[in-house]
C-alpha cells in the first residue's frame, strides 16, 4: 500500500468515523423529547389530561423544523459545501438544547424544538452524502450502515442520561455537540463536491427536484418508502402509555425504555440490512424483506393483549431491528441522484421522513376518534407499509451506480 493510498484510507475512516459521531449526537436530541416528554411537560404545569397532545404539539414543531432545516441545509451542502452543514447545523442544535433546559412554559419548549429541529435537519444527510462521495460504490454500503449502527446508540444515551433529570439531559446534549464541533476540524471535503464547485452546473436547485416529473416522482418515492419507520417510533412506541391502557395493560410502559430498546434494535436490524444489501448487491430487496418484517412486529405489538414491561422491551426490540433499514434507506436516497443536488436530496429526504409524523399524527388522531388507539394502530400500519413497498417498486436498484454524475436542469441526468 502507498503512502498517499494509506492516507487515503485513513481519511476516510476518520470521515465515517466522525459521521458516525455526528448522527450519534444528532439521534440523542432528536429522541431526547420523545423520551422525557411526559416528566418535562408535568414539571413546567401541563396537566395530566393534555400531556398527550399538548406532547403532539412539541413534536411537531420538532418536525416542522426538520422539514424547513432539510431544505436549508441540503441547499446549503450543493451550493456551499458539504463541510459547512456539519458545522452550522451541529452548532444551532447544540445552543437549542441549552437553552431547552432552562424553559417553563410550553409554547417555549415548542419554539425552541422548532429551532433545535432545524439545526439537526442537517445532520445525517451531510454525513452521508460525504461518505457516499468519498468510499468506493463496492464499500460506500459500509460506510453508512456504520454511520447508522453508531448514530442510533445516541437513543440508549439519552435514555440513560435523562434518568439525571430532562433539563441536566438537554445541557449534556449541547455539551456533546460542542465536543463534536472541536473533532470536525480535522474533517475534508467531498472529492466530488469539489471537482463540480468551479463548474456552471445549477447546485443545490431544490426546484430542479419539481421542474421534471420523472425526477419529482424518483424524488417522492424516496420519501414514501421510508415513512413507517417513524411512524413506529413517532407514535407506537411514543405514545406506549395510551397504548398500554388500550391493550388492558396492568403497569404503566415506559417510552423512554421503549426509545432505548427500539434503538438498540434499530442498530442491530441495520447491520443485517447492511450485510444482506451487500450479500444481494439490492438495496430493493432489503428493502421489501424489513417493511414486511416490520408490519409483522406491528400487528404483533398491538395483539399483545394485557402487555406487560418485560413483553413491552422484547416486542420494541423486535420492532426495532425490524425497522433497522434506516441507512439503507438514506442511501438509496444518496444513489438516486447526481452531485450537484445530491446533498439536497440526501438531507431533505429523512427529514421530510420525520417531518411526515405531522401528517400522519394528524390522521392517526382522526381514526382514534372514530376507532380508538388499537384498530387506528392497524390501519395506519397497514396503509404506510402499502405505499412504501409500492415506492419501491418504482425506483431503479442503485447498489452499484457510479454517482460521479451531475443532474441537468431541464432534463433528467446527464
Amino acid at each position: 500500500m502507498t503512502d498517499t493510498t494509506a492516507k487515503t484510507t485513513r481519511n476516510a475512516a476518520f470521515l465515517v468515523i466522525v459521521a458516525s459521531l455526528g448522527y450519534f449526537v444528532d439521534i440523542y436530541d432528536l429522541l431526547l423529547f420523545s423520551i422525557v416528554r411526559s416528566k418535562s411537560l408535568h414539571d413546567i404545569g401541563v396537566p395530566d389530561a393534555d400531556i398527550r397532545l399538548q406532547g403532539v404539539f412539541v413534536i411537531n414543531m420538532q418536525m416542522f423544523g426538520l422539514l424547513l432545516g432539510g431544505i436549508l441545509w441540503g441547499v446549503i451542502g450543493d451550493k456551499l459545501g458539504r463541510i459547512k452543514v456539519l458545522f452550522g447545523s451541529i452548532l444551532l442544535y447544540s445552543i437549542a438544547n441549552f437553552a431547552n433546559s432552562m424553559v417553563h412554559d410550553i409554547n417555549t419548549y415548542a419554539i425552541i424544538r422548532f429551532i433545535a429541529g432545524i439545526g439537526l435537519a442537517g445532520e445525517l444527510g451531510a454525513g452521508i452524502t460525504l461518505v457516499t462521495e468519498t468510499l468506493s460504490k463496492e464499500r460506500r454500503g459500509y460506510g453508512t450502515t456504520i454511520v447508522a449502527v453508531v448514530g442510533l446508540f445516541g437513543a440508549v444515551a439519552a435514555n440513560i442520561v435523562s434518568s439525571y433529570g430532562w433539563r441536566p439531559a438537554y445541557v449534556i446534549g449541547g455539551c456533546l455537540g460542542i465536543v463534536l464541533l472541536l473533532l470536525r476540524l480535522g474533517t475534508f471535503e467531498s472529492g466530488m463536491f469539489k471537482n463540480m464547485a468551479d463548474t456552471e452546473v445549477s447546485k443545490g436547485n431544490f426546484l430542479m427536484l419539481f421542474n421534471n416529473r420523472k425526477r419529482f416522482l424518483k424524488y417522492l418515492y424516496c420519501i414514501l418508502i421510508g415513512a413507517p419507520l417513524w411512524y413506529v417510533v413517532g407514535i407506537l412506541i411514543t405514545q406506549c402509555k395510551e397504548f398500554g391502557a388500550a391493550l388492558g395493560s396492568t403497569e404503566t410502559l415506559s417510552a423512554g425504555n421503549g426509545i432505548m430498546y427500539t434503538y438498540i434494535g434499530i442498530s442491530i436490524g441495520g447491520i443485517f440490512a447492511g450485510v444482506l444489501s451487500q450479500i444481494t448487491k439490492s438495496r430493493k430487496i432489503t428493502m421489501t424483506v424489513f417493511l414486511l418484517m416490520s408490519l409483522l412486529s406491528v400487528i404483533l405489538y398491538l395483539s399483545a393483549k394485557g402487555i406487560t414491561n418485560e413483553k413491552f422491551i422484547w416486542l420494541c426490540s423486535f420492532m426495532g431491528i425490524s425497522v433497522g433499514y434506516w441507512a439503507t434507506f438514506v442511501t438509496i436516497a444518496a444513489e438516486q441522484f447526481g452531485t450537484n443536488i445530491r446533498s439536497t436530496v440526501t438531507t431533505t429526504v429523512p427529514n421530510f421522513v420525520r417531518g411526515s409524523l405531522i401528517p400522519i399524527n394528524f390522521l392517526f388522531n382522526i381514526f382514534v376518534l372514530h376507532y380508538g388507539m388499537v384498530t387506528s394502530g392497524y390501519i395506519m400500519m397497514f396503509l404506510l407499509t402499502a405505499i412504501s413497498l409500492f415506492s419501491l417498486s418504482q425506483l431503479k436498484e442503485s447498489f452499484s451506480k457510479d454517482l460521479d454524475y451531475v443532474e441537468d436542469e431541464k432534463n433528467f441526468a446527464s
